[in-house]
């Protein structure tokens, strides 16, 4: 699996507004409005189609300000528009996934966190989602943060590699001469 990060910005001056500190920031609103997660798939509502989901997520973060697509854009940039009247629940696994990752797009974010992006998709959609990630999102301003098994597919995205070692926390406490330097991603080769 690769941990892989698609900045502009490193990626904890993203993460921590240009201050690195331990900890998720739990109490920070603002923070977590600025992120959208696609990991498992999500609930859809049944009386809902394909646009009135991307619509309505949409409306919900109004107003705007920051990177995201409107919905007839993302139906078209992710193969939908025959599909855009209906509902998720008929559609195929690859369709809705294409659908989980046009709604994290569909809001304004700027941090935006993948599990395994490229799960159901076929390849020829795997390079142009990469091409997404990579000149529209995070060429915007943005930061991707994905798990994938597709080396590939994040090379494409033009990711850099993040290695996660594990430490105890013993050795978290005992090494505070490190908790101002964030660690130094690498770049797959």
């Amino acid at each position: 699996m690769v941990v892989a990060a698609i900045a502009r910005s490193r990626l904890v001056d993203v993460l921590r507004n240009g201050e690195f500190r331990r900890g998720a920031p739990r109490d920070d609103p603002a923070f977590w409005r600025a992120v959208a997660l696609v990991a498992d798939q999500p609930t859809w509502y049944p009386g809902l189609t394909v646009r009135e989901h991307l619509e309505l997520i949409r409306r919900t973060h109004e107003p705007v300000s920051g990177w995201c697509l409107p919905a007839d854009d993302l139906i078209e940039a992710f193969g939908l528009s025959v599909r855009a009247d209906a509902s998720p629940l008929d559609m195929s696994s690859g369709q809705r996934q294409r659908l989980s990752l046009a709604a994290a797009l569909a809001r304004p974010s700027k941090l935006l966190l993948l599990d395994e992006p490229e799960q159901s998709l076929d390849s020829g959609f795997r390079e142009e989602l990469a091409a997404l990630l990579r000149d529209g999102y995070a060429d915007s301003g943005g930061t991707v943060v994905m798990a994938t098994h597709d080396p590939v597919f994040a090379m494409t995205a033009g990711a850099h590699e993040v290695q996660l070692v594990e430490s105890s926390d013993d050795e978290d406490e005992d090494d505070d001469s490190r908790a101002d330097e964030p660690p130094a991603p690498r770049k797959r080769r």
